[in-house]
Order: structure tokens, then C-alpha cells, then sequence
């Protein structure tokens, strides 16, 4: 399936709505049933890959974003045939690492990848289940830049428009499979 409305039509009908959470008044988009079906979640993973695999763009790794992004990142990263970088919360990983923090709604956070994840120049497409506000997706972009990768793409599942991701990440390529709020990127 490659058409771009019906992965979009099969990525909503594998949502689930969850009301207040994490906190009042957000309604959180859970992907937890697409990851459940097994036959729904080979058609997203094969869409990610396709865009890539079609135009004949050269990748050398998948970089996944705690946690979601890792499940999605890992498995496309295996239908891609190249390695997986995890991008994950700070003090999670051994050895040397390199940090980027960043700001959040209440607070801050920092990410972090192994210091020798990615070799300099190295082609990395950024994976995340849910583009919200850009924040944590421009700080994983940024952190493989320090580390010398060229990030080609943010790929996202889900992409909620109504909270302005996409105009966050300027002239970074976003690709979403469904758009929330918006008319998406086709």
C-alpha cells in the first residue's frame, strides 16, 4: 500500500484517543493499537521505507527517538537495511555521549546518543511516532548534527498541525503518514 491517503486512512483507524493524559485537557494520540496489528504496522513501516527506497536516496542508519521512535525506528531501519542509532533521555546510555538540551512546555529535557553513533557525514533519516510541537525533534536533529550526520528527513507517524511542528522545524523536511489539524505534506 503506497498510496498516501489510504496509509493515512489506515493510520487513523489504528489510533486511539486518550483524554486527559498526560495531563487535563490534552488528548492524547496513541499508536499503541497500530503497533498491535501486526499487518497495520508492516504497512507503515514499508510507506517510511518506500519514500526512500523508491527515490533511490542513499541511507546509512535510522535514528529513533525514545521510545516510540524506537520501535518504529528499529523496524525501518531493518527494512531499510541499515543500522539503528537510539536517541535516547539522558543518563540512559554507557559510554561516552554527546547531550542536547532543550526546552519543554514545563520544564526542560536533555537527549543524548553514543559520542561514536554516527561517522561524520553520515546519511541518518530521524524517526518519531508523533511530530507535536517540534521541540524534542529539532533537538534530535540538532544532536546528530553535532555528531557530524547529515539528517536527511524527520519521518513521523502522526503528525498533530494544530500545535505547529512542522513551521518549528523550518527548512528541516518533515514527511508524516497522517495529519491531525492539517492538510498534510503528500
Amino acid at each position: 500500500m503506497t498510496d498516501p491517503g489510504a496509509i493515512s486512512d489506515l493510520v487513523e483507524s489504528r489510533l486511539r484517543d486518550v483524554a486527559d493524559f498526560p495531563k487535563p485537557g490534552v488528548v492524547f494520540k496513541d499508536i499503541t493499537p497500530l503497533l498491535g496489528d501486526p499487518a497495520a504496522f508492516g504497512e507503515v513501516v514499508r510507506a517510511l521505507a518506500a519514500r526512500h527506497t523508491e527515490s533511490g536516496s542513499r541511507l546509512d542508519s535510522v535514528a529513533g527517538v525514545e521510545a516510540r521512535g524506537f520501535i518504529i525506528g528499529a523496524a525501518l531501519a531493518h527494512e531499510l537495511g541499515v543500522g539503528f542509532v537510539p536517541v535516547r533521555k539522558a543518563g540512559k546510555l554507557p559510554g561516552e555521549t554527546v547531550q542536547r538540551t532543550y526546552d519543554l512546555e514545563y520544564g526542560s529535557a536533555t537527549i543524548e546518543v553514543h559520542a561514536d553513533a554516527v561517522e561524520p557525514g553520515e546519511r541518518v533519516l530521524l524517526v518519531d511516532d508523533v511530530l507535536a510541537t517540534g521541540g524534542t525533534a529539532i533537538a534530535a536533529w540538532d544532536l546528530l548534527d553535532d555528531c557530524g550526520a547529515e539528517v536527511v528527513e524527520f519521518a513521523t507517524v502522526v503528525e498533530l498541525a494544530f500545535l505547529g511542528g512542522r513551521e518549528a522545524m523550518g527548512a528541516r523536511p518533515v514527511h508524516s503518514l497522517h495529519v491531525v489539524g492539517g492538510p498534510g505534506d503528500a
